[in-house]
């Protein structure tokens, strides 16, 4: 039985199974025929004062319980509209009954140490897998379905006898064992508060704990006794139908949550509706899905569902259905119907009376003002900084990444210029903790993010590049009050580096956020002395620092090379300028004897390509002569033409002279480079290729008819042209 009487107090147990469409029907009618006068329900008692606030709420919801300044010990229990919890929450609001949670506190459950996983409503068996098994079925979720769900209407006696010969014998220990005694604890108060009808809502697996026999109090007190004990705060967050899967709070997940809506919300004809969804979800997509396919593929399911013996099409039946007859078989339209049917994409929404922090609050009034509404399914958006709305969207989202709320994701942006970037957004709940958890740090978004730079920048664990990278990210962010900090940070901290790889690796990001200042107007005041104080110490030690390489070592540097040159492009260029101050660097270098042919072949066509060089022929011929190991020659040309092959296709002296070099290398020599070769070539666009080899076909053609036309005899060859003139009716003319 799921009924107790404790002296004149009638309590009613109604065991359910969390997030259950059919288990919330029955709650609902059960509670409007008990008229109890105080509902129980499954949860955290410290969010009794939050259930007032429950019908100005659009689920899913989720309660979130945290610990102040630890992030790691937080838990969820979420709410959807088909849950039993939250039908009977809104039924106590609506008639003015009161309504308590009566679950472990979470001021206990988060001070425990993490225990073993365990299976639904933390127990380590499944007690709806035993009854399914016991009935012949293979699958407990469509045992569920088939004897609770499709009924119309669920046995609570039934339910709580089967569930009290599944734990016959059972003795509940650990984490169990201290639930159910502050459930007990929670029943008894309510009782001796004078309550005369309790109706009690918990997972269908406690309902023989909580009826029959109860032990004596001292029993359960002395099970609670001694529990660790932390500070903890509740409020409201918004939930997702995707994460209503998720094992935390009391631990219920499903993986259909668009189907169990489907099931609550359409209690009449819901496989013709859900098929009828389908088919419009097909259609928006472009694929033609006519009302002929919808009523076949109606048939189907329900044939299905008859010859399985199920009294009602579930959702293996419908898939199956919508594959077969909507889908005409193609997989990835059923992936889409189980995207954005099965799963769905709704997002649960908490008014501004719910308790938040002011950073929480801060963000709700910019998403508002900026129309940035949060969304569980990805959307892009493209941002023109030139327009007030879109910048202010990106320093919004700039800002929540530093506070780590990954809101955002920044992509590639498909237009040019800097006045362009590509956003992908998506909302998780877990951004609503972030936030809590950087409430200490201010009480605006700005405000936040700009004391998490400076105390990123102040921990003196970041790295040289940590710094550049902190800087540009500031500019982006548009926080000029934290750059002072950061700035006088990456500066000292570039003032003891010594590494110059460290060095031209963190310069880029320097020059991108000095070029960033220079275009969108927020200027880093300091930034362009660090940057040519940084390129000066680059140039000092480049000299020393491309001595003795191997390849590896070669190619990292050659990479650091080609990013500063890159830097240094987007400076001033006056004669005095850092530009100038770089390609003399490289012009000294590249007259060393001692370079690895990989340096020497790319700073030489560095050079030729900014118009330093006249004698860029002169130091091919020099590096394919015969005194050049053929290694060495093939590391010089790989890195002479790394910049594209349109240079050969443009200089013929330049062809001849690799040509030349190709062609006298012997077969052992030229099988020793040709995989060197075959990566500078095939780094080449198809078409410049193409011109490579015709160029090459074309001079070696000139060359043999040359030598033809000098060895031809004049007064020998008339006879034949005679002979060839008369042949086309010519001769004589």
């Amino acid at each position: 039985m799921n009924e107790l009487v404790l002296g004149e107090t009638s309590v009613s147990v109604l065991g359910v199974r969390h997030h259950g469409p059919g288990s919330a029907r029955a709650v609902r009618r059960e509670l409007e025929r008990l008229r109890p006068d105080a509902i129980l329900v499954e949860g955290p008692p410290e969010a009794d004062a939050l259930v007032a606030l429950a019908p100005e709420l659009e689920p899913p919801v989720a309660l979130l319980a945290h610990v102040p300044g630890a992030p790691a010990r937080a838990a969820f229990w979420p709410f959807a509209a088909f849950s039993p919890e939250w039908q009977a929450i809104l039924y106590g609001t609506a008639a003015g009954i009161p309504v308590r949670f009566c679950d472990l506190p979470a001021a206990h459950s988060l001070a425990e140490p993490d225990e073993e996983e365990e299976h639904d409503d933390g127990l380590r068996t499944d007690p709806i897998a035993n009854l399914a098994a016991a009935a012949g079925y293979d699958d407990p979720e469509r045992w569920w379905e088939d004897v609770v769900e499709h009924r119309g209407d669920t046995p609570f006696e039934v339910i709580a006898e089967a569930m009290a010969a599944v734990r016959e014998g059972h003795e509940p220990d650990g984490r169990e064992a201290r639930r159910e005694a502050y459930m007990r604890k929670t029943l008894r108060a309510a009782v001796k508060q004078g309550h005369g009808r309790i109706a009690v809502i918990c997972g269908a697996w406690h309902v023989p704990a909580l009826t029959g026999g109860l032990p004596p109090a001292a029993r359960d007190n002395a099970v609670l006794r001694g529990l660790p004990k932390v500070k903890a705060e509740l409020t409201w967050v918004p939930w997702t139908y995707g994460r209503l899967a998720s094992w935390s709070g009391y631990g219920a997940g499903i993986s259909s949550p668009g189907w169990y809506d489907h099931l609550f919300g359409a209690p009449d004809r819901p496989v013709e509706r859900w098929l009828a969804g389908a088919a419009a979800v097909l259609r928006d997509e472009g694929l033609a899905v006519s009302s002929a396919h919808v009523i076949e593929s109606v048939r189907l399911a329900q044939g299905l569902a008859a010859l399985r013996g199920r009294p009602l099409a579930g959702l293996g039946e419908v898939t199956e259905a919508a594959r077969a007859v909507l889908c005409e078989g193609d997989d990835l339209a059923v992936e889409l119907i189980q995207r954005r049917m099965v799963v769905g994409d709704r997002l649960g929404h908490v008014t501004d009376g719910t308790p938040m922090v002011p950073l929480q609050r801060d963000l709700r009034e910019q998403q508002r003002r900026l129309k940035l509404k949060p969304e569980a399914l990805d959307r892009e958006i493209d941002l023109d900084l030139r327009k007030p709305l879109d910048l202010g969207r990106s320093h919004l989202l700039h800002r929540l990444g530093l506070l780590g709320v990954a809101w955002g994701g920044l992509g590639e942006s498909r237009g040019k210029g800097t006045f362009r970037e590509t956003w992908t957004l998506r909302w998780r709940p877990e951004h609503d903790l972030a936030l809590i958890e950087r409430a200490a740090l201010g009480t605006t978004v700005a405000g936040a993010a700009a004391r998490r730079a400076a105390d990123l920048a102040g921990s003196g664990g970041a790295s040289l590049a940590d710094l550049t990278s902190l800087v540009e990210r500031c500019l982006l962010a548009d926080l000029p009050d934290a750059l002072p900090e950061v700035l006088a940070a990456l500066s000292a901290r570039a003032a003891l580096d010594t590494d110059v790889t460290r060095l031209m690796a963190a310069l880029p990001a320097m020059v991108r956020a000095h070029r960033y200042g220079d275009v969108r107007g927020t200027s880093a005041e300091g930034l362009a002395v660090i940057v040519r104080s940084m390129l000066d110490r680059i140039c000092v030690g480049l000299p020393v620092a491309v001595a003795g390489l191997d390849d590896e070592a070669a190619a990292g540097l050659l990479q650091h090379v080609d990013a500063v040159h890159a830097a240094v492009a987007l400076l001033s260029d006056d004669d005095a300028s850092p530009r100038a101050r770089w390609l003399a660097t490289l012009l000294g270098v590249s007259d060393r004897h001692d370079l690895h042919g990989l340096i020497e072949g790319r700073l030489t066509r560095i050079l030729l390509d900014c118009g330093e060089l006249d004698d860029a022929a002169d130091r091919l011929a020099r590096a394919t002569s015969r005194g050049q190991a053929p290694a060495r020659a093939a590391a010089w040309i790989e890195g002479f033409l790394a910049g594209g092959g349109l240079l050969l296709v443009h200089d013929p002296r330049l062809l001849g002279l690799v040509d030349g070099w190709l062609t006298g290398l012997s077969g052992e020599q030229f099988t020793d480079v040709l995989p060197l070769l075959r990566r500078t070539f095939g780094g080449f666009a198809a078409p410049e290729r193409r011109a490579v080899g015709e160029r090459v076909r074309t001079a070696g053609h000139g060359e043999r008819a040359g030598e033809q036309e000098r060895d031809v005899d004049e007064r020998r060859a008339a006879a034949a042209v005679e002979t060839v003139l008369t042949i086309l009716g010519k001769a004589g003319r």
